[in-house]
Formats: C-alpha cells, sequence, structure tokens
C-alpha cells in the first residue's frame, strides 16, 4: 500500500500557478493534483526499477514546492530543456517531470555520472513513466 509523509506545507492552487507562471512552466494536471495532496515527501514504498541494465533505485524524497525552487537553479543547464527535478536517489540521481510536448508528464531518470556537457543529447536520461500517477503505482518494497 502506498503512503506519503508530506515534506512542505499544504499549497493551494494559487501558488502552484504563480509557481508556473514565475518558471514558464505548464505542469501536467495530475503532478498539480499530487503536488496539492502531497507537497512533496518521502514515499513508501520506494523503490522503483530504472530499466533492466541499470537495475533497482531508491527514491529518498519528492521535492516540495519550495524545494523546487532551488532546484530548478541549480539544475538549470544540466537537465534536458523542459525538464524539472522532482526527486532524487541516493546516490545523486534526479526524477525528473517533462513539461513539454510531447513527453508532458512523463517521468524521466536523470544519471549524473553519464552528464554530457550538453544536456540536450539526453544520453543519460531514462523513461521510468508517463505520468506520476503511474511512477506511483510501479513504486516497490524490498522482497523479505
Amino acid at each position: 500500500m502506498f503512503t506519503m509523509e508530506s515534506n512542505g506545507p499544504k499549497l493551494s492552487t494559487k501558488q502552484i500557478e504563480l509557481f508556473e507562471q514565475s518558471h514558464k512552466l505548464c505542469l501536467p494536471d495530475s503532478y498539480r493534483r499530487f503536488m496539492l495532496k502531497w507537497n512533496g515527501g518521502w514515499p513508501t514504498p520506494n523503490l522503483f526499477l530504472v530499466f533492466q541494465k541499470q537495475g533497482t533505485s531508491v527514491l529518498n524524497e519528492f521535492a516540495s514546492l519550495d524545494d523546487l525552487e532551488d532546484l530548478l537553479d541549480i539544475y538549470e543547464d544540466r537537465l534536458p530543456k523542459g525538464f524539472i527535478p522532482i526527486g532524487d536517489d541516493p546516490g545523486g540521481n534526479v526524477i525528473c517531470l517533462a513539461t513539454l510536448s510531447p513527453e508532458n508528464g512523463s517521468l524521466f531518470f536523470w544519471d549524473h555520472e553519464e552528464e554530457t556537457d550538453d544536456p540536450n543529447l539526453r544520453t543519460n536520461v531514462y523513461h521510468l513513466s508517463d505520468s506520476i500517477d503511474e511512477f506511483l503505482e510501479k513504486l516497490y518494497a524490498e522482497e523479505i
């Protein structure tokens, strides 16, 4: 069963709209709903498959709206155009949300160890899901 311990204060639709306007973004509806419900947090379960060759990773946390402000500055010239960092793993890799068509709403794994000088080459980016909802459904716990 999926649970989330929120890490930010409850958001209003207006706060999300102001964030979108200030960053010239259009967040997908599913991500807006996610932020209105939790505003980031620590999920349980928190394991996900990047892809067979890459293996499993651990989702540390989803960023709150306040955290997104800082993360956008940190990764501004490092992520592909239209990608925003919404979470991370213990290895310094980033879970990204695509905000431009045709991938709008899809989540991607950004591998910092394979980073290149041109982020738009996307040689270090791996598709995780077509939406935040699909990604949450794919999270799993380690079997004991």
